[in-house]
C-alpha cells in the first residue's frame, strides 16, 4: 500500500469508541486527529463487559491477550431483600448472558488506557479542547476548538458518548433521539466496609436499588443508586449537587447498608449521576459526519453492550471507509451492516432481560423467582444478541504495523482459584 494519506478524520471521544475507531482509520491509512475534552485518558468508571462480536473486533486490533490479563474475575452475584436478608444467588455471567471463560469484564479505565497504549504512538491526541462549531463544505468540514484553534478535516467522527457534542452540532438536540428508560441512577467508588471480594451485591425494593461491586479484593468498591422515576429530571442533570439531593432524598428512611452509601455518595469525588436512557436516530450520519457508539446508538448500561457495541461499530465504520472510498456510500454501507446488531442489542431492555430494577413488589418477588431458578455454575451459551453481527474480512490495504491478531482461545483460561470458586458457588 502506498504511503499517501486517505485523507485527514477528527475524531472526538477519547473513550473506549474513539479510540477503537482511530486505531483502525490508522490501519487503513487515515491521518487521524482525536480531541477529547478532559485533561487525559480518564480512570476509573464501572466494570465494562466485551462479549460476542466485540471480542474479535479486539482479537484483530491484538490486544485481546491484555484484556484477558484484566479480566476481573466476578464470581457470584448475591440478591438482597430489603431487609438484607438473601433472596437469591447467582453466576454473575447468568444475569447478563456472557459465557463464562470466554466474555470479558474488565474496568472502564482498563479497556480505555488498553485502547490508548495500541493508537497513542500511530494518531494525534489533543486533550483538554473540545469541537465548538463544525462548517461543512465541498471539500471538508472546518472545525472551531473551544481553545479558539481552527483546522481542516475530510471526515468528522463522533464517538463522544451519550450526551454527544458532535451529534448536537450536526444532527441536532439530545431530546430529538433520546429514549428515556424510567431510572435514575448515581455510581461512585466507596470503602469496602463488607469485605466483599470479586462479587456483587445488589440490594432492592420496589422501584430503588443498590449494588456494591468488587472487582477483586481491594480497600475500595464501586457502589450505585438506581431508583425509578415516571419522567427524566433533565433540570437536574447538569447540577451534580442538586443531582445528588435527589437521590439522598430518595433513598431516606431505607435500611441495610443504604445510609453508610449515602453518605459515601456525598463525599465521593468520583461520583457520576445521570439518567438510564438509549440513543435512537434514523440516520447515523449526515453529509461528511458519522457518528459511532453511544453518540449514535447508545443501548443503555441495563444491556451491558454499550463497550461492545462502540468496539463493533468502530470497525464497522472504518472497515467500509476503507473498502468504498467515497464518504456518502461508506457511511450507508456501515450503517446498512451495523444497525440490525444493534437494533437487536437495543431491543434487549424491551424484552426483559436486563430488568433487574422491578417497580412493584409483585414484579420484584418474580425476578427473585426467575433468579432463583438460576444455576450457580457459569453459563456456556450466550444471549444470541451479542453475536448477531459477522465481522467482515478487513479490506485489502489494511498496514501490518502494530499489534498481530491473536486467537480466541489463546491464554484465557478461568483460574484455579476461579473454577473454585464456581464448584463451590
Amino acid at each position: 500500500m502506498s504511503n499517501a494519506s486517505r485523507g485527514a478524520v477528527l475524531v472526538s471521544g477519547a473513550s473506549i469508541a474513539g479510540p477503537a475507531t482511530a486505531y483502525w482509520l490508522h490501519r487503513y491509512g487515515y491521518d487521524v486527529t482525536v480531541v477529547e475534552k478532559s485533561a487525559g485518558v480518564r480512570a476509573g468508571g464501572y466494570p465494562i463487559d466485551v462479549r460476542g462480536t466485540a471480542l474479535e473486533a479486539v482479537r484483530r486490533m491484538g490486544i485481546l491477550p491484555q484484556l484477558q490479563a484484566a479480566h476481573v474475575d466476578s464470581r457470584r452475584m448475591t440478591f438482597l431483600n430489603a431487609d438484607g436478608s438473601a433472596a437469591a444467588r447467582v453466576h454473575p455471567q447468568a444475569v447478563v448472558g456472557g459465557v463464562d471463560g470466554r466474555d470479558l469484564e474488565v474496568r472502564r479505565g482498563d479497556l480505555a488506557d488498553i485502547l490508548y497504549a495500541a493508537v497513542r504512538d500511530d494518531v494525534e491526541f489533543v486533550f483538554g479542547d473540545s469541537i465548538e462549531a463544525l462548517t461543512e463544505h465541498d471539500r471538508g468540514v472546518d472545525a472551531v476548538f473551544r481553545s479558539g484553534a481552527q483546522r481542516s478535516f475530510d471526515l468528522v467522527i463522533g464517538a463522544d458518548g451519550m450526551h454527544s457534542r458532535t451529534r448536537g452540532l450536526v444532527f441536532g438536540p439530545e431530546e430529538r433521539y433520546a429514549r428515556y428508560l424510567g431510572y435514575c441512577f448515581s455510581i461512585f467508588t466507596m470503602p469496602n466496609t463488607l469485605g466483599l471480594s470479586h462479587e456483587a451485591i445488589l440490594w432492592n425494593t420496589p422501584g430503588r436499588a443498590a449494588a456494591l461491586y468488587a472487582v477483586g479484593d481491594g480497600d475500595v468498591v464501586h457502589a450505585m443508586l438506581n431508583f425509578a422515576r415516571p419522567e427524566p429530571p433533565q433540570e437536574l442533570r447538569r447540577d451534580p449537587e442538586a443531582f445528588t439531593d435527589l437521590v439522598a432524598e430518595v433513598f431516606a428512611g431505607d435500611g441495610w447498608e443504604i445510609p453508610a452509601v449515602l453518605d459515601a455518595m456525598r463525599s465521593a469525588t468520583d461520583r457520576f449521576s445521570d439518567t438510564v436512557g438509549q440513543i435512537r436516530m434514523p440516520h447515523w450520519s449526515r453529509g461528511r459526519t458519522a457518528l459511532v457508539g453511544d453518540a449514535g446508538y447508545a443501548p443503555s448500561f441495563l444491556t451491558g453492550q454499550g463497550s461492545s457495541l462502540a468496539l463493533a461499530g468502530a470497525y464497522m465504520l472504518a472497515e467500509a471507509l476503507a473498502t468504498h472510498g467515497d464518504h456518502a456510500k461508506a457511511f450507508a454501507a456501515y450503517e446498512g451492516a451495523t444497525r440490525g446488531f444493534v437494533e437487536v442489542n437495543q431491543a434487549q431492555v424491551d424484552k426483559g432481560e436486563a430488568a433487574l430494577f422491578p417497580t412493584t413488589a409483585a414484579a420484584l418477588e418474580r425476578r427473585n423467582e426467575r433468579l432463583r431458578a438460576l444455576t450457580e455454575l457459569p453459563p456456556q451459551t450466550g444471549r444470541p444478541a451479542h453475536t448477531a453481527l459477522t465481522l467482515p474480512d478487513p479490506a485489502s490495504g489494511t498496514r501490518t504495523t502494530g499489534p498481530q491478531p491473536v486467537s480466541l482461545e489463546d491464554g484465557f483460561q478461568p483460574s484455579p482459584q476461579r473454577r473454585a470458586g464456581a464448584a463451590q458457588g
